[in-house]
């Protein structure tokens, strides 16, 4: 009994010793999309959730033990958007894309759907869409075209595609408008 005392004792301090001081800020954004078609009404759920954590350390300061200056440390920001189907299904985005992009003086929205994106032109009758592969690239289909995109490093969308004729690949990219 004075051993599993003992032992406890041990476990309690060893993880007091391990604890840090930070300051988290958690925030959360819920947007209810609903959707009146033929088929009746749904309703697309997103909610989003920031966390910002930040290390507290102090200022080496020879004088007063108890007021002591914070030191500036670097802020890490999680960011993940999390989708609830109409269906009931749910999926988690790390990086929400929706936004809208500029390619040749038109303006195209980019919008989060049931299993990915959306893409909305003021030219276009029926969305396209932007479909997500395992190496993190997407489909993109629209009326009779297919392609491959990504994001790249700057935010900014990059269809390639392929065309048999000419035996080429061309590149599109879509600017995200800030």
């Amino acid at each position: 009994m004075k051993n599993l005392a003992l032992g406890i004792a041990a476990v309690l301090f060893t993880l007091n010793m391990q604890a840090q001081n930070t300051n988290v800020t958690e925030t959360s954004k819920t947007t209810v999309t609903t959707v009146k078609d033929s088929d009746g009404q749904k309703q697309l759920v997103k909610e989003q959730k920031t966390t910002e954590a930040q290390d507290i350390k102090f200022k080496d300061t020879k004088g007063d033990p108890l007021n002591k200056e914070m030191e500036v440390t670097p802020t890490q920001v999680t960011s993940t958007t999390q989708v609830t189907n109409p269906d009931g299904s749910t999926r988690t985005v790390m990086t929400d894309r929706s936004s809208v992009y500029n390619y040749n003086g038109k303006d195209y929205k980019v919008n989060l759907d049931a299993s990915g994106y959306t893409v909305m032109g003021s030219d276009m009758k029926k969305p396209a869409l932007l479909r997500r592969t395992s190496t993190n690239s997407y489909i993109y289909r629209a009326n009779n075209k297919t392609s491959i995109g990504y994001f790249d490093t700057d935010g900014n969308l990059v269809l390639e595609t392929y065309d048999d004729k000419s035996d080429k690949v061309t590149v599109e990219k879509y600017t995200r408008s800030k």
